[in-house]
């Protein structure tokens, strides 16, 4: 099994930033523009190995291989949905797995992917929570997730990526500093040049690291996932509540906001009997006024041992309609990728256990 430093002389190359590895090759009296060389085929090629780089000489190729170690995720399956939705298992350095999903439709490309090994936070209604938390991805393994389905969108439909999701496995602000990681080297012309305007992260709701996003003036898209303006409600499916309650969220949210000028986006998983009525939708639209915004309407999809089911279509019809009079901006999202449990709150590592 591998470990993420192969040995005290031996560590992931990827950690390490351009000015780290120039001072590197300095150090060893090579020139410091084999840095930059060096650098492009990490991040911007994402090669698995030093032999894959071309242009670089077999000294300086020797040189890396005695020192560093490239620890790159790997797709080790795939399943295509009958929607054309792709579902992949990426394997890591310590046989761990995650799980990502490619979304083609007919306006965009979107890649729907995890933060962690397994989730903490037990939400009633996602398979991911009844996972252990193993432990947090590293930077680098969530870049590889987004440039090898970057990879398949090309391979598969002639199409980049358009939107990367971090609404896969995890909670993407428990691993706060990895994510944000990620998402420069994303929208580095060093990585894949993505403008952060087509990145959202996606949380359960953690007042204040949703203030430190704020602080940290970020650029990209902040998505809660709220299923319920009613504290007793959520708490019941969103155990996390319980320490951040709406209340606590409201001001974050508003805080969030006064320092980014970002409309927040809404998630909202419609339940049979449990959050579709009117007054839901009434709960929901004071919540959702404090700030600008848009809601989202999610279909629920039935997990495993879930207590759950899909409200019916003229509850969804009746919820979204009101929230419309109260001039919101709603969009209801279908679900995609349901028949190989890679819609929304399905992923479970279920391609490595078949």
């Amino acid at each position: 099994m591998f470990v993420r430093s192969m040995s005290l002389d031996k560590k992931n190359i990827r950690t390490l930033t351009l000015e780290e590895l120039m001072d590197f090759f300095k150090e060893n009296d090579m020139p410091t523009f084999r840095a930059k060389q060096v650098y492009e085929w990490l991040w911007k090629k994402s090669v698995s190995s030093f032999e894959e780089m071309r242009n670089v000489s077999k000294e300086t190729i020797q040189l890396l291989d005695e020192h560093f170690v490239i620890l790159h995720a790997k797709i080790t399956e795939s399943q295509k949905s009958a929607d054309r939705t792709i579902k992949s298992a990426f394997g890591l350095y310590d046989n761990n797995n995650v799980e990502g999903v490619l979304i083609p439709t007919k306006s965009r490309m979107t890649a729907c992917i995890s933060s962690q090994v397994g989730c903490s936070l037990t939400c009633k209604f996602c398979a991911t929570g009844k996972l252990d938390r193993l432990r947090n991805l590293h930077a680098d393994e969530i870049y590889d997730q987004i440039f090898m389905l970057n990879e398949q969108a090309l391979s598969n439909y002639n199409q980049k990526l358009s939107n990367i999701v971090y609404m896969g496995m995890g909670e993407p602000l428990l691993n706060y500093r990895n994510v944000l990681e990620s998402i420069d080297k994303i929208t580095s012309t060093d990585g894949l040049g993505m403008s952060p305007k087509r990145i959202t992260v996606s949380t359960a709701g953690i007042a204040k690291l949703i203030k430190k996003l704020g602080d940290d003036e970020v650029k990209f898209n902040l998505a809660l996932s709220l299923h319920a303006a009613n504290d007793k409600k959520r708490d019941y499916i969103m155990p996390i509540n319980e320490q951040n309650s709406l209340e606590a969220l409201k001001e974050a949210v508003v805080y969030f906001y006064e320092k980014t000028q970002t409309r927040i986006t809404y998630e909202y998983i419609i339940f049979k009997n449990f959050n579709d009525e009117i007054s839901d939708a009434q709960e929901l639209a004071n919540f959702a006024k404090i700030t600008p915004c848009k809601i989202n309407i999610i279909e629920y999809n039935p997990i495993d041992d879930g207590v759950f089911q899909q409200a019916k279509r003229e509850k969804v019809d009746a919820f979204v309609s009101y929230l419309e009079s109260k001039n919101l901006i709603v969009n209801v999202r279908r679900s995609r990728g349901k028949d190989i449990d890679a819609a929304c709150g399905q992923l479970a590592n279920k391609l490595v256990k078949s």
